[in-house]
C-alpha cells in the first residue's frame, strides 16, 4: 500500500457518465412542455402609453402683506379681518390650494401674523412662506 508503486492499476475512465445529463435534459423538456401552453394563453391588456411631457401646474400664489399698524393687504389690496377669512376659505376650497406668501413689516405685532397663519391653516391653505427684504435692516 505504498504510494507511487506499480502494484495498483491506474484505470482511467474514458467514458462520460450520461445519466445526469439525460436527467437534466428531461427535466428541462418537462418544464418547457408545461410553460409553453401557459404563454400562449396570455390575456391581452391595453396599457396606457407613456408621454414624454411632464404636466406641471403651478398653484396660484397669494401675496399677503401685514403693515406696521396691523392692516392686511391681499395682493396689494387693503382688506379687513373678515374679508381675509372669507378669501382664505375660498382659496382653501379650490382643488389645488394656492401658496400663501406673507410679507410682514418689522414693526408689526406677531399676533397679527400668527392670526393670519392660523386663519390660513383653518381654511385649508397649508403652504405658507415668508418673504423678507434683506436689504432693510
Amino acid at each position: 500500500m505504498a504510494f507511487g508503486t506499480q502494484d495498483e492499476p491506474d484505470d482511467v475512465m474514458n467514458e462520460i457518465n450520461m445519466t445526469p445529463l439525460v436527467d437534466v435534459m428531461l427535466v428541462l423538456l418537462i418544464i418547457f412542455i408545461i410553460t409553453v401552453p401557459v404563454m400562449k394563453h396570455a390575456v391581452n391588456i391595453d396599457l396606457p402609453r407613456e408621454t414624454t411631457q411632464r404636466e406641471e401646474t403651478k398653484p396660484e400664489t397669494i401675496s399677503l402683506s401685514v403693515d406696521a399698524d396691523g392692516s392686511y393687504y391681499w395682493n396689494q389690496e387693503k382688506i379687513d379681518d373678515a374679508t381675509l377669512e372669507s378669501r382664505l376659505a375660498a382659496a382653501g376650497a379650490l382643488s389645488q390650494p394656492p401658496e400663501l406668501h406673507i410679507r410682514a413689516d418689522k414693526a408689526v405685532r406677531y399676533e397679527r401674523v400668527a392670526g393670519a397663519m392660523a386663519a390660513a391653516t383653518r381654511a385649508g391653505v397649508h403652504k405658507i412662506g415668508f418673504i423678507n427684504d434683506p436689504t432693510k435692516n
